[in-house]
């Protein structure tokens, strides 16, 4: 990001560990508990993905804060983003698919509580359906989850959002941009959001090994374009969060990511 100048110095913040008062409004006390104690079952921690250290609770800890700091910041500026974060595969209960905390959910309800914003809306284009969110934002009438994925990829049992596109392995550019351009105004319409939750996942890009997408860094591009100028049109501050990239060459999907960052300025330019 600084040596390719998307960004200033000044610009980049490390953010503080998301307050645990935060994240007990999203997850379980067991689970809690559990996590911090380093006293997860191994059978958890397969289910996981990862094995437990402090280092992954501190992780954990500070992409949840990561993310909340900068939807605190996009509703002051506009836009802002997370350079981690999108962790949508973390139940109140456990984790699982390398996704330890939610950390958009944490947001939702820690803004709500601060009386910084009532209604969201979650844009997932990570090419896993952010299930994790949808069951924790389930029945929340103001909080709009919306999720464009591989229907045959991971989750295998997917959980229901208030709208879901399933796309084909060997979807590309072009279906794909045409898709997201029909489905954006309905769902930005239909949650009258205060704030987008954006979750830019790399893992649609043609290079990546778990995505069984065709999606060239230009169509992501133009993806994420699509994304800010559909909020842009009715008047809706982004909080951006990277979620999943999986390239075979890691270089791609940190090509990916700062994409996704040069659109972000270009739109606050």
């Amino acid at each position: 990001m600084l040596a390719e100048g998307i960004v200033r110095p000044a610009e980049l913040h490390d953010p503080a560990r998301a307050p645990l008062e935060d994240v007990r409004r999203v997850h379980d006390g067991d689970y809690l508990e559990r996590l911090l104690r380093g006293t997860m079952p191994a059978a958890e921690q397969r289910v996981l993905g990862f094995p437990w250290s402090e280092g992954l609770v501190e992780r954990s800890f500070r992409a949840s804060g990561g993310t909340l700091e900068a939807a605190e910041h996009a509703l002051d500026a506009g836009i802002a983003m997370n350079l981690a974060g999108g962790t949508h595969h973390a139940f109140a209960t456990h984790g699982e698919g390398f996704c330890v905390l939610n950390d958009v959910a944490i947001a939702v309800r820690a803004l709500r509580a601060r009386g910084r914003a009532r209604r969201f809306a979650v844009v997932d284009l990570d090419v896993h359906q952010g299930n994790g969110t949808h069951a924790l934002l389930a029945g929340d009438d103001d909080a709009y989850t919306f999720s464009m994925h591989g229907r045959r990829n991971y989750p295998f049992r997917k959980v229901a959002g208030r709208r879901d596109v399933e796309l084909e392995d060997g979807t590309g550019d072009t279906e794909y941009l045409e898709r997201l351009a029909d489905a954006l105004p309905a769902v930005l319409a239909e949650a009258r959001a205060d704030l987008v939750f954006y979750l830019a996942g790399a893992d649609p890009h043609e290079g990546d090994a778990l995505g069984r997408l065709r999606l060239t860094f230009d169509g992501l591009m133009r993806r994420d374009a699509l994304v800010l100028e559909a909020a842009r049109t009715v008047g809706v501050p982004v909080a951006i969060a990277i979620a999943g990239g999986y390239g075979r060459d890691i270089g791609d999907t940190v090509r990916v990511h700062a994409n996704t960052a040069r659109v972000a300025r270009d739109f606050l330019a």
